[in-house]
């Protein structure tokens, strides 16, 4: 793995300062340790920093074709690079290295801007066309890889990690509103917004075409759910089967040592089944256990590690709750709420001490309506069915409002909030449900010069853009294209992105495959969800593979136990960043009433304490 960065200049001749394209450069260090490159010329410079997996020697960046007028940088990894090398070499090209990198140079030259869609593999690149003065920048199609932007002063500047165009010292730092709110909703930023108003990510399956003339954005790809297909269980069992296997194979090649994350939940453990079946040696699995009960997992990940006979590493961790705050800070750039992230960082640093590559089990649960939220979704809908739009709102709307809250239970026992939920549409259900502070909350939490700002933006627009363009009437695939759309790239994979990279660690994700994921999307969704049960047809795929209790165990998040810490190990950091702290975004009295509902004990409101002190400690490390 690796990151990426540069600057272009629009009408340029001259070069740019080597100075600003070091600085950008150096700024990802962590991400690439093992070798930097840069390129200086007319109006462009492109900086690469290295984590050498494959052609170790001879992949140094940027490459060039044998003219010397195309060059790319690549974060990531092209797992169809030996067939596209293959196919070059017989139409005439020259390769002058054994990297994957050098295949996208050749792939451009042969098919111009539709190269992309013949990458298979997680990528950002930049690739720089020097005759026609274009550069492009490519982001792989569910977005594995970071890619962020920003147009200024004449130039673009881009870079795998916000702080590299802050590492420029010419970004202005203004907040984008409407990105803090959908933070707030959200607990994470989605694309193309970032925290700066005048930043943005490249989509995941687009790329942008920059020339003297200006920016257009263009779509490669996108995931459908039109195309159902009605087959037997068992064939879609046999298919399921033969398709992770291959992908997963696919995902094997490596030039350093190579393992596997293992938490012992479904995911994780048909990766690693895959992985033992197509290796001629015992696959290396990594995983973490905790003193609390609660969110230990490690017991099943021995019996994965037994089960397959795998060189099993496992450490107890002990998250010190002040270190994990400020190193998260640093390492997501942005507001970024999920708490998960910090045994997401212990895992990777433990793996990274045997391997340099993990595969992970991202995706299964977005392809197969794994989380329990699709279930209790589907239980509203159902309920929906009984009752018209306009009476379920007079109804559920006025007892929503004055049904007092359920305290101390599971949020889906909640009676105010299932009450609000069900007065709304299927859609402001879910986005109500997935909300850290749901809508009447989020009103009281901003001041109102920030409400002022806002001017009546409702983030669940983020939603329903995705939710109109899902291509289906189905409730349960529209619910699972949102979170494709949103949570996935902008949550999940960021989480992991940052979490590796910190300690130079390559994570791959098969179930992440473009190809799988589109086969998986062609499965009826009563096929996914069936009753309570989740992921079915994976399940039922797998039976012959891992154990009942391992498919069938309760769902267990990777979690830290918040809600202690903020009336412990957090309380005084957090009372000080949270309730003594004024920016005129947020209002001190409602932070200072959520915090004595969570100290007295009356309500769990750690998730809504998290995503403030996070928002507070990134405003306190990247202020201008």
């Amino acid at each position: 793995m690796c990151g990426i960065s540069g600057i272009f200049q629009f009408a340029g001749g001259m070069p740019l300062p080597r100075e600003a394209i070091e600085r950008m450069n150096d700024s990802l260090r962590h991400r690439g340790p093992d070798d930097y490159g840069i390129y200086i010329g007319p109006g462009i410079g492109l900086g690469h920093r290295r984590l050498s997996i494959i052609d170790v020697s001879g992949g140094h960046q940027p490459i060039f074709n044998e003219s010397n007028d195309i060059c790319v940088v690549l974060n990531g990894e092209i797992y169809n690079y030996p067939s596209l090398r293959e196919e070059l070499l017989s139409k005439g090209h020259r390769f002058n290295t054994i990297s994957d990198t050098e295949a996208i140079v050749h792939l451009y030259e042969e098919y111009g801007e539709s190269c992309f869609t013949k990458l298979n593999g997680m990528f950002a690149i930049a690739l720089w066309d020097l005759k026609n003065r274009k550069l492009l920048l490519a982001r792989d199609r569910v977005g594995e890889k970071p890619l962020y932007y920003t147009t200024e002063n004449g130039r673009v500047m881009f870079g795998s990690e916000l702080k590299a165009l802050l590492a420029a010292d010419s970004l202005s730092r203004e907040i984008d509103p409407q990105a803090l709110s959908d933070y707030f909703s959200l607990g994470y930023i989605p694309a193309p917004k970032t925290i700066y108003r005048n930043v943005r990510k490249v989509i995941p399956g687009s790329y942008l075409v920059i020339t003297d003339r200006g920016i257009q954005e263009k779509k490669y790809w996108s995931l459908s759910f039109e195309d159902v297909e009605q087959r037997s269980e068992e064939e879609w069992c046999e298919r399921l089967n033969s398709r992770l296997s291959e992908v997963t194979r696919m995902r094997l090649m490596s030039d350093v040592p190579l393992g596997a994350f293992l938490s012992g939940g479904v995911d994780s453990s048909s990766i690693v089944a895959m992985m033992s079946s197509s290796m001629n040696r015992p696959v290396v699995t990594c995983s973490i256990g905790f003193d609390d009960k609660e969110y230990d997992e490690s017991g099943f990940a021995r019996q994965i590690a037994a089960q397959f006979k795998t060189f099993h590493h496992e450490e107890v961790v002990r998250p010190n709750a002040i270190e994990s705050v400020d190193k998260l800070a640093w390492h997501y750039d942005e507001p970024f709420a999920d708490s998960s992230a910090i045994p997401t960082y212990y895992v990777s640093k433990i793996a990274r001490q045997r391997v340099t590559v993990a595969l992970g089990g991202d995706g299964g649960d977005e392809n197969f309506a794994g989380y329990r939220r699709y279930y209790y979704d589907q239980i509203e809908n159902r309920r929906r069915r009984f009752m018209s739009e306009p009476l379920r709102k007079s109804v559920f709307g006025t007892l929503g409002r004055v049904y007092p809250p359920l305290l101390g239970a599971p949020r889906v026992f909640r009676g105010k909030s299932m009450l609000l939920s069900l007065s709304r549409s299927p859609l402001e259900g879910y986005f109500n449900y997935v909300s850290i502070f749901r809508p009447d909350d989020k009103l009281q939490l901003f001041s109102s010069d920030f409400r002022n700002q806002l001017r009546g933006y409702d983030s669940m627009s983020v939603f329903q853009y995705h939710y109109d363009r899902a291509g289906t009437d189905d409730l349960l695939s529209r619910i699972q294209y949102v979170d494709i759309m949103t949570y996935l790239p902008d949550d999940i994979l960021t989480k992991v992105d940052r979490a590796s990279m910190a300690v130079a660690l390559e994570v791959r994700a098969p179930f992440l495959d473009h190809e799988f994921m589109q086969e998986a999307a062609r499965i009826p969704s009563s096929l996914k969800l069936r009753g309570k049960t989740g992921k079915y047809i994976l399940k039922q795929a797998l039976r012959k593979t891992l154990s009942h209790d391992i498919l069938h165990r309760n769902k267990q998040g990777f979690a830290v136990p918040l809600k202690r810490w903020f009336r412990h190990e957090l309380r005084d950091l957090a009372y000080e960043a949270i309730c003594n702290t004024c920016d005129g975004i947020l209002d001190q009295h409602h932070l200072k009433t959520i915090w004595k509902q969570h100290q007295d004990g009356l309500l769990d409101r750690s998730p809504q304490l998290w995503s403030v002190l996070m928002f507070r400690k990134w405003k306190e490390t990247f202020s201008a």
